[in-house]
């Protein structure tokens, strides 16, 4: 959760700019800078402090209240709640229900959350003609937390069939502990488990770091700080992670569907592209592909996806993201790993904090204050 005022984000000039042409580009050709697809915001829903949410059975798209409620959106806007956990989270600090995602089968729904003593906790319901099956939950995966702030909490399934689940450096301020470039905690990681493999999960055999005694077999990558919100491309595969900043860069990361995991993104001895305090940049350090600084409004970002919708053509393969504070939202173009353009798409979401995916690809904006709006050609 993200809790920052957006007062408090105001430092020097009060705008980014609209639209930049980078020039990294392919060796091979020339890379076409577009113009910024032309959207608007059309409100679908009003929720309670909605935090997360997840393309379900039948086309619906599931929405996470912060309080522990789930809600289905329906023409008519949201339903009733349809599982309510609220008697188990609570939502001081940065804590809460905080991700929620179907496997690629819809046969089971999961829930992140902090449980009451604020250890981070993914738990797994059966799905049976798209309704939840209480009796069926149990436990997949608990990490106590030492702060109640950078639990990150994010969940999805990748186009491997596997849960990935994204967890921040355990709170407070700067790593305190080191958990960021610290193999043998789970903290400050994005993890890959197999929740129908075992009891209560498998490892992948082709984990990076099945055969390191000194590391975690859950871990897929690492050097993480707050991993809020990360996303697969449904058209390529590739991985996209917006991970908060500490007080100058916040950062977006990828990795090629190829990967074979095993990033190390730098936390806490970088942040973005730059030393943190007096830290040495590790050898394998992989840096972001777009980082930004808190010069404007921005103070933390908010990972969305790439867009694959047909709704908008002009937007379609560029990767949609926003920032809790500043509440633009824009879009990068990437070709080959690397941006050749950020776009201002001249719509803000207001205090932003998740972006959903639709079953047929189109994207929804989610403000903490209650706002739900689906992206839409002007």
């Amino acid at each position: 959760m993200k809790v920052r005022t957006r007062s408090s984000a105001i430092i020097g000039t009060i705008s980014l700019v609209a639209c930049l042409a980078l020039t990294t580009a392919s060796a091979d050709e020339p890379t076409v800078q577009r113009q910024a697809a032309k959207v608007t915001l059309k409100s679908v829903a009003t929720a309670k402090n909605p935090s997360a949410g997840a393309a379900g059975p039948g086309g619906t798209v599931w929405i996470a209240e912060r309080a522990g409620t789930v809600r289905v959106l329906g023409d008519q806007g949201l339903g009733a709640p349809v599982l309510d956990i609220s008697k188990e989270t609570t939502t001081d600090g940065e804590r809460g229900l905080l991700g929620v995602a179907f496997d690629n089968e819809f046969a089971h729904f999961y829930i992140s959350f902090t449980n009451l003593e604020g250890a981070s906790t993914v738990d797994e319901f059966a799905v049976r003609h798209g309704k939840i099956r209480p009796n069926t939950r149990r436990t997949v995966l608990t990490q106590p937390q030492p702060y109640a702030n950078h639990n990150g909490g994010d969940i999805k399934f990748g186009p491997d069939g596997y849960l990935y689940i994204a967890l921040g450096d355990g709170g407070s301020g700067g790593d305190p502990h080191g958990n960021g470039q610290n193999l043998g905690t789970l903290l400050g990681k994005l993890l890959r488990i197999d929740p129908g493999g075992g009891e209560p999960y498998a490892i992948p055999p082709d984990n990076p770091f099945v055969d390191d005694p000194n590391a975690k077999d859950e871990i897929w990558s690492y050097g993480l700080r707050n991993p809020w919100r990360f996303s697969f491309d449904s058209g390529t595969g590739d991985l996209l992670i917006g991970d908060v900043g500490q007080s100058a860069w916040e950062e977006i990361d990828w990795a090629p569907a190829n990967s074979k995991g095993g990033e190390n993104y730098g936390w806490s001895q970088m942040e973005g592209n730059h030393p943190f305090r007096d830290g040495t940049e590790p050898a394998n350090h992989v840096p972001p592909v777009h980082e930004y600084d808190r010069t404007g409004l921005g103070c933390s970002v908010t990972g969305g996806y790439v867009y694959r919708g047909k709704a908008i053509p002009d937007l379609k393969g560029q990767y949609v993201f926003s920032d809790y504070c500043d509440g633009t939202v824009r879009a990068l173009q990437i070709e080959n790993g690397k941006v050749t353009g950020v776009h201002d798409l001249g719509v803000n979401g207001g205090e932003v904090i998740s972006f959903v995916q639709g079953g047929k690809g189109e994207l929804y904006v989610l403000d903490i204050g209650g706002s739900v709006s689906r992206i839409d050609r002007a």
